[in-house]
C-alpha cells in the first residue's frame, strides 16, 4: 500500500491538473465572412469591433471565473458554397460557443439547416437580409445586432419622401441579398400605394453601371434606391458621375457600401455626389464616454490618430455590441453550452453599448437588436469618410 500512494497521489494530481486546464481553457468565438475578396474591409472592421471587446472582457479577468476568450476567422469570400464548406469545422472546434457572420446574408441564409442541426449560434453585426434572422427554424439560433432590409427599405424610402422625390428608381445586386432588398423595397412602396420608377439589376463584379443608370433614367426617376456592395455600388457612382453635376440623381443607398472598399472604387469626386447612406453609428464627434474609449483603445491597438481612420465604424461598433452581449449571455447561462446561452441571449437585461443602451437586447419572439430609431443617414466628405447627418 506504500508503495501505491506516491503513484495513486500523483495520478490525483495529474487529474485535477487536467481539471484546472479543462477550466480554464479559452472559450471561442468564430468569425465567418470575407476577409479577402470585394467586402475584405467590412470583414476586418467587423474584426477590429470584435477583438477590440475581446480585450476589454479578457483585461477584466475573463468569463466562468477567468477563462478568456478567443477568436477564431475563417474566410468564404462571401460564396455560401465555401461557408458549407467551413461550417463543419467551426462548429467542431473545442470550446466554441457562437460565429459572427460577415457582411454577406446568403451565407447564413442558404446554411440555415446546418445551423441549426448543429445548434451553432450566430450573430450578425452587419448582414441585413431578412431571412438571416427570421426563417421557420425554432429554437431559432441567429441573431442580429445590425440593420434589417424591412425596416431600412421603409427608413430609405420616407426620406426619399420627405425631401420632395415622387419617382424612385432602385438598382439591386444580383444576389440573394438583392432579392431580399427587392421584396422590402416593394412591399415599402406598396404600403404607400407606389410602384417603383424602374427597377434593374447588377451582377457582382460588373465594373460598369451605365446600363442600368440610363435605364433608371429613361423611366424619368427623380431619385435612386441603392442596395448593392463595394463594388457593384461604386460602378453606379461611376457612371453618375460622368452626367453633368446638375443631372445627377440624388441616391439613398443601404449601408452595405459603408468602407473604404466603396472609397477606394469610386474615385476622388464621391462628395459630389448626393449620396446618403444608412448608418446606426458613428465615432466622429461622439460624446459618450464609451464611444470615446473605444475609440482610444482602437488607436492603440490600430495604430490610428483620427476617429476619421476608424473604417466601417458601424460594423465595428455593432460587431463590439455582438461580442460584449454574447459574453453577458455566457456568464448569464453559468455554461459555454450553446443551447443555453441561446437561451440566456433572449433573457439579457439593459447592456450600455457603443450603438445603444439596450433595455432588453433579444426576446423569445425578437432575434433584432436595433430597430429604425437606431438608423440615421451619412454623407462621404471629401476626404472619403462617412458623416452623419442626423444626430
Amino acid at each position: 500500500m506504500r508503495r501505491l500512494l506516491p503513484g495513486v497521489f500523483g495520478l490525483v494530481l495529474l487529474c485535477c491538473g487536467m481539471a484546472v486546464a479543462q477550466e480554464k481553457a479559452s472559450i471561442v468565438l468564430g468569425l465567418h465572412a470575407d476577409m479577402s475578396s470585394g467586402s475584405a474591409l467590412a470583414g476586418e472592421a467587423i474584426l477590429r469591433g470584435a477583438q477590440l471587446a475581446i480585450a476589454e472582457i479578457n483585461e477584466q479577468g475573463g468569463l466562468l471565473g477567468g477563462r478568456k476568450l478567443e477568436l477564431v476567422v475563417r474566410d468564404h469570400h462571401g460564396v455560401p458554397t465555401r461557408a458549407m464548406e467551413q461550417l463543419p469545422e467551426l462548429a467542431s472546434t473545442p470550446h466554441l460557443v457562437a460565429v459572427l457572420s460577415g457582411l454577406h446574408g446568403p451565407p447564413v441564409v442558404q446554411n440555415l439547416r446546418y445551423i441549426h442541426e448543429h445548434q451553432l449560434i450566430v450573430v450578425s453585426p452587419w448582414a441585413s437580409t431578412s431571412g438571416v434572422v427570421h426563417h421557420d427554424w425554432s429554437p431559432n439560433y441567429t441573431f442580429r445586432v445590425s440593420v434589417n432590409d424591412q425596416q431600412m427599405a421603409e427608413y430609405l424610402i420616407a426620406q426619399a419622401l420627405a425631401r420632395g422625390h415622387k419617382r424612385l428608381g432602385i438598382v439591386l445586386e444580383k444576389t440573394g441579398w438583392g432579392r431580399s432588398n427587392k421584396k422590402a423595397f416593394s412591399e415599402a412602396l406598396a404600403r404607400r400605394q407606389m410602384t417603383p420608377a424602374c427597377m434593374q439589376w447588377i451582377n457582382w463584379a460588373d465594373a460598369d453601371g451605365e446600363e442600368q443608370l440610363a435605364a433608371v433614367e429613361r423611366a424619368g426617376a427623380d431619385a435612386l434606391l441603392l442596395a448593392a456592395n463595394a463594388p457593384e455600388s461604386a460602378a453606379i457612382v461611376r457612371a453618375l458621375m460622368r452626367r453633368p453635376a446638375d443631372k445627377r440623381l440624388p441616391i439613398y443607398a443601404h449601408g452595405g457600401i459603408s468602407g473604404p472598399d466603396f472609397v477606394r472604387q469610386s474615385g476622388a469626386l464621391l462628395s459630389q455626389v448626393d449620396l446618403h447612406v444608412v448608418q446606426t453609428f458613428s465615432f466622429i464627434g461622439n460624446p459618450g464616454a464609451r464611444a470615446k474609449a473605444v475609440a482610444a483603445k482602437y488607436h492603440a491597438l490600430f495604430g490610428t490618430r483620427s476617429e476619421e481612420e476608424i473604417f466601417g465604424p458601424a460594423g465595428t461598433a455593432q460587431a463590439y455590441d455582438a461580442v460584449w452581449l454574447l459574453a453577458l449571455a455566457i456568464q448569464k447561462a453559468k455554461s459555454t453550452e450553446r443551447s443555453r446561452v441561446r437561451d440566456a441571449l433572449e433573457r439579457l437585461g439593459p447592456y450600455e453599448g457603443l450603438v445603444r443602451t439596450y433595455q432588453s437586447p433579444f426576446t423569445p419572439s425578437r432575434h433584432e437588436a436595433l430597430s429604425p430609431a437606431d438608423y440615421k443617414l451619412a454623407t462621404f466628405n471629401p476626404r472619403g469618410v462617412l458623416v452623419l447627418t442626423q444626430p
